[in-house]
This record gives structure tokens, sequence and C-alpha cells, in this order.
């Protein structure tokens, strides 16, 4: 059986345990969620702009399907969150997509000053290019934010706030809107003032699921990302999966440098001036992106723990049962990494690791991953 039936099987483990919750009331679509589905409904024609926030990582995956219902929208500026945790490669190809899609592209991180002031600067100036096309006379322009949940768009509302108050002069008190890292927190439409002449004001509205995920590669996706909250399956699940993904790619190629192995430290030092163009590449991303913390020791031994066990292993991944081997294999060599205690028994050792494992994944420390595969209708430039 080949190892797409491996991931196959890990998806549908965790649909069935996230529909078994959705069966019990405790699934991610709420009375709230319904409601806000409506109030963004009922606004969504009045408004003059949209910007669909997604996370960079999952570009077609975090599609708000809500917006699918009003296919006349005029401008729509597709926001890709998180590029800072996608894989750098592949932002371009997506920014080429989407305009493929007749959207405005643009990628952010809404933790970096620079990269929203950026965002700032594009939206001011689609706003201005609007206003001439259509000879706005109204002096104020809406735009609302939309997305799944766990995307950003609360965190890039506030920073977007900001920045546009200070740069207007303006003085009162600041409004914030709500940030969690908990999917689901926004629960009412709150505006914010970016810009003025034109006044210019944002919408931050809830994050909207589908009622139903039918798809369980996507659903899958998305309890990975965070979109759908973690207590709804069990975290070794999740952590299985994120390992599948992990093996079969190459990121833990470039981890030999933290090998506890002499042979293998020795044939990496020996090789390290191959790639050079990549390394420095990554030497440019690390600067940019402050949150890889290449320097935390347990990050390294987790770095160098994955890379020697998969080193070691000595089966065929393309075959189920070898995969499931070494991601138990890795699950347990882990457990020294993260110092993990002994003596808590084998259902907590798991849990720990497999927290502490996401926790790495999600923040970007073992590689950026963007886990959606560009259309193969996109095309490119002559």
């Amino acid at each position: 059986m080949a190892t797409a039936s491996t991931a196959s099987r890990i998806t549908r483990k965790i649909v069935i345990a996230v529909k078994k919750a959705a069966s019990r009331n405790k699934g991610w679509y709420d009375l709230h969620m319904a409601a806000a589905s409506g109030a963004i409904a009922q606004r969504l024609p009045l408004v003059d702009l949209v910007a669909e926030i997604r996370d960079a990582r999952i570009p077609l995956s975090s599609e708000n399907e809500l917006l699918r219902d009003f296919p006349a929208l005029s401008k729509r500026i597709v926001v890709m969150n998180k590029i800072d945790l996608a894989d750098q490669t592949q932002v371009k190809g997506w920014m080429r997509y989407f305009e493929q899609q007749n959207c405005i592209p643009y990628g952010v991180n809404s933790h970096n000053k620079d990269s929203v002031k950026g965002l700032l600067n594009f939206i001011q100036a689609q706003v201005r290019g609007l206003c001439k096309a259509n000879h706005h006379a109204s002096e104020t322009i809406t735009i609302m934010l939309v997305g799944i949940p766990n995307v950003g768009k609360s965190a890039l509302a506030n920073s977007l706030h900001q920045m546009g108050r200070i740069s207007a002069a303006e003085k009162g008190r600041l409004k914030r809107a709500t940030v969690s890292p908990q999917p689901g927190e926004t629960k009412d439409i709150s505006s914010f003032k970016i810009g003025s002449h034109p006044n210019i004001y944002l919408l931050d509205t809830p994050g909207i699921l589908p009622r139903m995920i039918h798809d369980a590669e996507l659903c899958s996706k998305l309890v990975l990302t965070g979109a759908i909250r973690d207590g709804l399956i069990e975290q070794k699940e999740l952590a299985r999966y994120f390992l599948t993904i992990l093996n079969l790619s190459d990121q833990y190629k470039k981890w030999a440098k933290f090998s506890t192995n002499e042979d293998r430290l020795l044939s990496f030092i020996e090789h390290k001036v191959e790639d050079s163009i990549s390394s420095k590449l990554e030497m440019r991303q690390k600067k940019q992106h402050m949150m890889d913390h290449t320097q935390d020791l347990i990050v390294n031994d987790v770095r160098g723990t994955i890379f020697d066990t998969i080193s070691c292993f000595d089966g065929n991944i393309e075959l189920e049962e070898d995969m499931i081997k070494l991601m138990e294999a890795e699950l347990v060599a882990l457990r020294e990494a993260f110092r993990v205690p002994q003596g808590l028994g084998e259902y907590v050792y798991n849990r720990v690791v497999s927290v502490k494992l996401l926790d790495l994944y999600r923040t970007g420390r073992l590689g950026h991953y963007t886990l959606d595969t560009l259309p193969l209708t996109l095309h490119h430039p002559l």
C-alpha cells in the first residue's frame, strides 16, 4: 500500500473523531457561527471592498466558502497571512494563482510591523484606485475582513488600526479586537479605522467554517493548522499526521548538523559547502522570521533526533506498515529530546510529546510547510 494510503488512514481517523465530537454538539460549528454567517452575508453587498484572510500554509483549504455565494463581488483582496510559516518557494506561485482567479493577492506576516505596514499601504492604494475608478463621492470606505477561524484576522485588524491611527496622527483611546490562539474567539463584527481622507474602516468578522466538512484531507489540514480546535481529537493522531508530512519532505535533511551521530555529523561538515544558494536564502529567512529560534537547544535536539531516527530507519516509507513503525520510533525518541520525565505512562508520554511537537510545527521551528498543492491549471508566464 502506498504512502498516500498511510496519510489517508490517519486523516480518516481525524475526521471520524471530529464528526463524533460534532454529533455531541462539541464541534466547530455552533449557534454563534451560524448567526455570524447570516450577519456577514447581510453586510457583504454593502461594503466597498472585501479582504479575505487565508492561511499561507493552506491557501486553498482556508478558503471562506461563504464568499462563493457572492460571485459578483467586484473587488476582492486575498491576503495570505502567516507567510513566515509557509514554504517561501511556493508563495510566488500562489500569488500568480490568485491573480489568475481575478483576485488581488498579498502576502503578510501579521507579527512583523514592516510587513503589516506594507499591507496598510497596499490597502490604501487599492482604496485610492477604487475611488478614482468609480468616482467615489463618499468620504467613508468600508473593508470587510473575512476568513475561517484562526487565520489572524483580529491580529491584522489591531495592527492595521494602530498603524493607520498613528499615520493619521489621530488621538483617543485605541479600540482593540479580541485576539486568541483558540479559533472562534471573535463573536461580533467590529469596526476599526485605518485611514483618513477618505476615512477607511475595517470590519473584523468572526471566523466561519462550513457546517459540514466531508473531505478528510481538508479536515485534517484545518485541524493541524488550528482552524478547528485541538480538543476534538487525540493529539497523537494529529502528531502522526504531521510526521507523515515531515517524513515525506526533504526538510529533515537540513538538520544533519544537529545529529548526535559522529559519522553523520562528519559527513555533514565535509559537504556543508553544497547548496550554498539555498543556505544563503535560509539565512535571509532566519533574519526576517525571528520565530525560527535556531539557537534553542531543545529545538536543535528535536531536529537532530528526527534526523537520526529517519537516517537509521531501514524500512520503506512507501509502505504503510513501515511508515507507521518510523512514526512510532520518532515519538519514542523524542521523549528524551523534549526532556519528558520518566515514569509518566505511555498515554501521558504520547500526549506530552505530541503537544510539544505540534507547537514546534505551528511556530515554524520545525520548518516551513505549504500543505496545499498548486492546481495544475496554473498558467506560467512565458
